[in-house]
């Protein structure tokens, strides 16, 4: 019985490589168009960001992760903007009628070089809802979602999983 069990066992293993080999690829899941408030009242939407690499980073000023991100964001924009390269911070700090100073305080104490938005629920469901801060999404130049991260990345890793998107090999 035991060598009936092995066997099995060893079948599956052989078989493995040739069911993952006939799989399809994962599809990209095409990004949901948006528009949302910027800091200074002015709309912010998808279609300004046509042909670039964008990075939505759904924030807080009170999160602890997301300011330790920050740094690295920053950073990442300064290098590779010219690349097309676009970072959009979506703040989820509470609706109130300090919102709007407390995100342009946070943002200049920061020195962030980015663009900031105000987050909307329409937009958190079209992605399947935000449970956690932060979550980031790199979207490539045709508008599909490649990457998705849950939680503090360091910036190196996250730096590789974004030159995938921005810089594919041919």
């Amino acid at each position: 019985m035991k060598s009936h069990v092995l066997g099995a066992c060893a079948a599956i293993l052989l078989l493995a490589p040739v069911a993952l080999l006939r799989a399809e690829p994962d599809k990209p899941a095409a990004a949901p168009a948006w528009k949302l408030k910027g800091l200074d009242g002015s709309t912010v939407s998808s279609d300004q960001f046509k042909g670039k690499v964008v990075v939505l980073d759904f924030w807080a000023t009170w999160c602890g992760p997301c300011k330790a991100e920050i740094p690295g964001y920053i950073s990442l924009q300064k290098k590779y903007g010219a690349d097309g390269l676009v970072i959009v911070g979506i703040s989820k700090d509470d609706d109130g009628p300090k919102r709007q100073k407390t995100v342009q305080d946070f943002v200049d104490a920061h020195g962030m070089n980015y663009a900031i938005v105000f987050s909307s629920d329409e937009l958190e469901a079209e992605l399947g809802g935000i449970d956690a801060i932060p979550t980031t999404y790199i979207i490539d130049r045709d508008g599909n979602i490649r990457n998705k991260k849950v939680g503090e990345l360091d910036t190196a890793e996250f730096e590789k999983r974004l030159l995938a998107v921005l810089h594919p090999a041919s």
